[in-house]
């Protein structure tokens, strides 16, 4: 039967460019590229583009097919697979929660470097001003230090531009939103690229990010590498996508919008490389440095090494601001989407209106996110996000296709999806779901465990990472089950609903 009053999306387009949106991050813009880089250039786009295949459009036809079949968000589908899985998905619908709180704050450092960058507010220091007059970094994770409040404000602009679009709903709200983030995000990377390649020493820069080391793509690492790209890229295994599909009409190809979302995202993450790499190119040419001396990733490649490039590039204010509202635009819509997925589930879970659940979530939020906004909030910040993504993402993806793929009828699901598309999930997709992708997945938990195990992350006192790291994961884990055990008011399923 159809779940009763759930919201559906207006069109097609408006669901693949949301789910788009999701998949399509900051990752995209400064992870990427550095990525390539490392593991052997343009041979990087063999695994890569093998892990596409065999593990990222394997999970998203199965996370879209299992919310379709089942329309609920994430603990609500798993508990109509099986009564005793409810835990799985609040345990990926916490994952989501503990991101959306910290992600928000580099949303915020975006909104607040758009502004600055109309007169390069961070003056001819980017790295001196990032750390220390921007972030007023402290000595270590337990020195938060105070607000700082120019960050507070543009945290709290994030949060408001979120509660906008979560309040007025899936249609009026995510779709619509959507529908102007992603064109113009697309609209300001490929000005970018396109200005990027016409700058001297861009083809130097490009050289280093497609030039071909085949000898890598025998080295195990570099095919880890690609399928972790993939896997946190896409928005799999946090409950975003089994939200975002459950709100499908019913006739909707599953298969197609899949491999759609999915090479839509691989292409903005090339589109994004060949413009970062271009202007890296342009930096080190005009400062007489190799390439390798100026490429980074992470939050260092955007708010240090950009701004660097951006000074020495004409029309300067122009193309930072360029660069932070993408940076923004894609912030945003991953944002949006992580926080619907914790909004949708408590619907379901206690049937609370969507109004009074998102004005409290985004409440919460915030509050929570004030911790971020603090001197030592970027030592907080690298440390949960580390944990939740090696550890939260990667072991919740793992149980899911475990518990799917062995112990679930998956053929089931195989029928559902194939009804629905133009083409069929064949045998292929369930070789990838109970063999590749388990493997792949099961090698990367292992190796991130014994490496955390054997040396602290990044240097980090023991004491901080257990208090901000093992601690928030086992928290979630626990407050997974007792989410479960909680009795709520609102329409979830179990496996016996004839859907």
């Amino acid at each position: 039967m159809e779940a009763q009053g759930r919201e559906q999306w207006g069109t097609r387009v408006g669901f693949i460019l949301a789910a788009v949106g999701s998949a399509i991050g900051l990752g995209n813009i400064w992870r990427f590229p550095y990525m390539a880089y490392e593991n052997g250039g343009g041979a990087f786009l063999i695994p890569y583009f093998f892990a596409l295949l065999t593990a990222g459009i394997a999970i998203m036809i199965l996370e879209f097919g299992i919310g379709h079949k089942y329309r609920g968000a994430a603990p609500a589908t798993f508990a109509a697979i099986n009564k005793n899985w409810e835990w799985l998905g609040w345990l990926q619908t916490l994952v989501a929660f503990c991101i959306s709180v910290y992600y928000v704050v580099i949303i915020g450092w975006a909104i607040s470097y758009f502004y600055m960058s109309f007169g390069q507010g961070w003056g001819d220091d980017p790295k001196g001003f990032f750390f220390e007059n921007f972030l007023h970094l402290t000595e270590g994770p337990f020195q938060l230090g105070c607000l700082v409040w120019p960050i507070l404000g543009a945290t709290l602009i994030a949060w408001l531009i979120n509660w906008i679009v979560l309040y007025s709903g899936v249609r009026r709200g995510i779709e619509v939103a959507n529908k102007i983030f992603m064109p113009i995000l697309f609209v300001l990377v490929l000005v970018m690229l396109v200005r990027g390649v016409t700058l001297p020493g861009a083809a130097e820069g490009l050289n280093w990010l497609f030039r071909p080391d085949f000898s890598a793509i025998w080295d195990y690492r570099v095919w880890a590498d690609a399928y972790g790209q993939i896997f946190f890229s896409l928005s799999i295994a946090f409950a975003i996508m089994i939200t975002y599909s459950s709100y499908l009409p019913k006739k909707s190809d599953i298969v197609n919008n899949a491999f759609m979302t999915s090479l839509i995202n691989c292409g903005f993450s090339m589109l994004a490389g060949i413009a970062v790499f271009s202007i890296l190119g342009y930096m080190a040419a005009e400062q007489g440095k190799a390439i390798q001396d100026v490429a980074g990733a992470g939050v260092g490649l955007a708010f240090v090494t950009f701004p660097q490039a951006i000074n020495l590039l004409p029309a300067a204010s122009f193309f930072g601001a360029l660069f932070f509202l993408s940076l923004t635009f894609a912030g945003l819509s991953s944002e949006i989407s992580i926080n619907e997925a914790v909004i949708s589930a408590l619907m379901d879970k206690y049937g609370w209106s969507r109004k009074v659940v998102a004005t409290w979530f985004c409440i919460v939020g915030f509050v929570i996110s004030l911790f971020f906004v603090t001197g030592g909030g970027l030592y907080l910040l690298d440390i949960v996000d580390h944990f939740i993504n090696n550890f939260g993402i990667v072991f919740g993806g793992l149980i899911e296709v475990i518990l799917l793929s062995w112990f679930f009828n998956l053929e089931s699901v195989r029928k559902h999806i194939n009804a629905v598309s133009d083409f069929a999930a064949g045998a292929w997709w369930k070789f990838c779901l109970q063999a590749v992708t388990p493997i792949v997945l099961g090698y990367m938990a292992i190796a991130n465990l014994i490496g955390d195990i054997r040396e602290p992350y990044s240097g980090y006192p023991v004491g901080a990472l257990i208090a901000f790291g093992w601690v928030v994961v086992v928290g979630v884990v626990v407050a997974a089950f007792i989410l479960q055990a909680s009795k709520g008011k609102g329409r979830m399923l179990d496996s016996s609903s004839n859907l």
